[in-house]
Order: structure tokens, then C-alpha cells, then sequence
């Protein structure tokens, strides 16, 4: 086993810890935002279960579950990624936006399938498409600074990243069954 050196620990010692703060109040309130959304959605499917039942009725069985195995070998691909070097941690960042490009396409389809819009007097319907299409809007976002970090990766970067990566992952994770299983 290597021995680290006074200079290598000096140039570890107290890195990141500011952005390590920032990344964790940035994961946090998303989680917050997201947490809003989402108990917007479970009452609202509380006050009008009718509504709600019907809604539900009219998504796409399939779709919602590989998109989850997409984003979920995604998110393996970015952890793979914050501990590697060099062109591995390049490809596991690419692989990682990938997926959620494709994650992407799939939820498209889905709302085409689903002949999801914007304007729409059903109260279902206008959470559904507020609450996928932030989460989508996150995805989209996380996946093009993904291709950036992995052209131009740091430390910081590849932290801030594939943590603010796995937060979209878990809020997917508890939205899924939510808006598609309850």
C-alpha cells in the first residue's frame, strides 16, 4: 500500500470543502423543489381520485419502467465514473449522458404515446406534465453538463455532477411509483 506524502496531503487538505457545501445545498434543494412537485401531485390525487384514476389509466405501461432501468444503468454509469481516471472516467461520464439522452427520447415518445400537453383543463394531466417534464428538464440539463465535464473533467466537476446526477436518479426513484403504481 502507498504512503501518501505531507505534499499530497496538503494538496488534498481542505479541497472541495466549499464546493462541497455548495453541491450539497444545490442536491438539497432540488430535493426540496422536487419534494414540493410531488406532494402537490399526492394530494391533488387525494382531493380527486376519480381524476387521478383516469389519468393514470391513459399512461403507457411499459415505457415508465425502461426508463427507469435506463436512468438507473445511467446513474451506475456515472458512480463508475467518480472513480475512475482518465479516458475511463471520460467514457462513464459519455455513457452516463447517453442514458439520459435516452431517457429523453423515451419520455418524449411516451407523451406522444400518451398525447400528453401542455394545455389541458384535467388537473392530473397538468401536474403530470409539470412534475415529468421538470424532472425531464433536469435530465435533459444534467446530461449535456455530463458531456461537458467529460471533455473537460476536474475533481470538483465530476463531484458536483454525478452527485447532482444520482439526486435526480433518487427523485425519479420515488416519483416513478407515485405518479405510475399508487
Amino acid at each position: 500500500m502507498a504512503a501518501i506524502t505531507s505534499t499530497e496531503k496538503d494538496d488534498y487538505a481542505g479541497e472541495g470543502s466549499d464546493d462541497d457545501l455548495l453541491t450539497w445545498i444545490l442536491a438539497w434543494s432540488e430535493l426540496v423543489a422536487f419534494g414540493a412537485l410531488l406532494a402537490a401531485f399526492v394530494v391533488a390525487s387525494w382531493l380527486q381520485p376519480g381524476e387521478f384514476a383516469a389519468g393514470k389509466a391513459r399512461l403507457h405501461p411499459v415505457l415508465p419502467v425502461l426508463n427507469t432501468i435506463v436512468l438507473l444503468v445511467s446513474g451506475w454509469s456515472a458512480a463508475a465514473a467518480a472513480v475512475q481516471t482518465g479516458v475511463r472516467q471520460r467514457r462513464g461520464l459519455s455513457a452516463a449522458a447517453v442514458g439520459g439522452l435516452l431517457f429523453f427520447a423515451l419520455k418524449i415518445y411516451e407523451y406522444w404515446l400518451e398525447g400528453a400537453t401542455l394545455v389541458s383543463s384535467d388537473v392530473f394531466a397538468q401536474l403530470y406534465i409539470l412534475l415529468t417534464g421538470f424532472h425531464l428538464a433536469h435530465v435533459v440539463f444534467g446530461s449535456l453538463v455530463l458531456l461537458v465535464v467529460a471533455k473537460f473533467p476536474s475533481r470538483q466537476n465530476v463531484h458536483l455532477i454525478t452527485t447532482l446526477w444520482h439526486v435526480i436518479d433518487i427523485v425519479w426513484l420515488v416519483m416513478f411509483p407515485a405518479v405510475y403504481l399508487l
